[in-house]
């Protein structure tokens, strides 16, 4: 079986070709900047290095037909023709409280992701345009829908409602969703295998950490709570966004000092986080940079408050598992930044973890053993794989559909 995986964004399409018979990457890609004066179309596959072409590409439709094109080529593509795609499994983000699982998209998704555009109106409509674009390019091909809030469905109500008057839950909704769930889910179920210990036995805390950054308490296989909440913005300190702060705050700004709605959005959003703070960049990469070879304060002081609030959560949620047998960290900055990893965990032997300082200064591909011997918290690091895991939700769910 063959399963495209699209993630399909406001400007842009991200794809991966995966077979699943042996779960490897076929070809791979982006198309960028969608709608604007010139876009970008990536393809990379197990025939053609690497091919990036600049060209005017006005919507979802013609990038996703680009795509096609490509995986068809008789010289590069790597299909004879479009028939060998089995499904189209898509990244879907935002369902509120309708689905827990992968699913099939029908007309009832296709109104469910309508519903919930305003929960998500950057990336509800795009996924709903890349829907559409699949039925015109490929009508008879079945596609399927992995929710970013599917696995936080199992939060307890404690854990999801915030303490306002209940109304605003009944009424609207407001409550605590969660995101990034397809990683949680992924490296979990690939903590627990490598393990080889059921992942109904443990209890994890995993640490995705990107320029978008959120971390779940997983207790039996399932989430019990997790730092990101209505929308994105709330949690862990991010490359730009602010994560938890005052709710006074925003109303501060623009009360007293004259900012827009729509102003404060952008500086809670665009304009905050490790950006905000350093003044230097929101690439982890540059702020590393400027710590390791200029010992440069204010990358110190950003670093040390992102660092701070990773490390206040972990410490809540194993309160709120009452134990700990394993953390991870993923994500871009988790996967690469040892000497992140290693400010996290520092001064963490009192809830049992414990780093081994050579393994994680290593540089090891795949799943890495990152705690001491005689740590009580086994501390890993799992390179994370959302298409893998959207594709192997899909192949799933069409085998029972058959």
């Amino acid at each position: 079986m063959k399963i495209l995986v699209l993630n399909c964004g406001s400007s842009s399409i991200k794809y991966q070709l995966i077979d699943m018979q042996t779960e490897n990457l076929i070809a791979e890609g982006i198309v960028e900047k969608i709608g604007e004066d010139i876009a970008l179309f990536t393809y990379k596959s197990t025939r053609f290095t690497k091919k990036k072409r600049e060209m005017v590409i006005d919507n979802h439709e013609q990038g996703l037909q680009l795509i096609l094109e490509a995986l068809i080529d008789p010289v590069t593509g790597v299909l004879s023709g479009l028939d060998e795609i089995d499904a189209v499994g898509h990244r879907l983000v935002h369902a509120g409280e309708h689905y827990s699982d992968a699913v099939v998209v029908t007309d009832d998704v296709i109104r469910v992701l309508q519903e919930c555009v305003s929960l998500a109106p950057l990336h509800n409509p795009a996924n709903l345009i890349g829907i559409e674009a699949v039925k015109v390019n490929m009508p008879n091909c079945p596609q399927c829908g992995v929710f970013d809030t599917a696995f936080h469905q199992t939060m307890p109500a404690m854990a999801y409602l915030y303490p306002l008057p209940l109304k605003f839950y009944t009424s609207h909704k407001i409550r605590r969703y969660g995101f990034h769930g397809t990683s949680h889910k992924y490296v979990s179920l690939k903590a627990a295998d490598y393990l080889k210990r059921p992942v109904e036995e443990l209890k994890m805390i995993t640490c995705h950490l990107g320029n978008g950054a959120s971390i779940t308490a997983i207790k039996n296989g399932k989430s019990v709570d997790t730092s990101m909440g209505f929308t994105p913005l709330e949690g862990l300190m991010m490359g730009t966004r602010c994560g938890d702060i005052d709710p006074a705050i925003p109303i501060h700004l623009q009360q007293q000092l004259g900012f827009t709605v729509d102003e404060v959005n952008t500086i809670l959003n665009k304009k905050s986080g490790m950006l905000g703070l350093s003044h230097i960049s929101n690439d982890m990469r540059e702020i590393e940079d400027e710590i390791l070879i200029k010992n440069n304060p204010k990358a110190i002081m950003a670093m040390d408050v992102y660092c701070y609030r990773i490390k206040k959560y972990i410490g809540s949620y194993f309160a709120a598992l009452n134990g700990l047998d394993v953390l991870v960290f993923t994500g871009g900055i988790g996967e690469n930044m040892s000497m992140l990893r290693e400010q996290v965990c520092r001064e963490m032997e009192a809830i049992g973890i414990k780093l081994n300082l050579e393994e994680n200064s290593k540089r090891i591909d795949g799943i890495q053993v990152l705690s001491a011997e005689d740590s009580k918290v086994i501390v890993l690091k799992i390179p994370t794989n959302e298409e893998l895991m959207i594709a192997l939700e899909t192949e799933s769910l069409l085998r029972q559909e058959k």
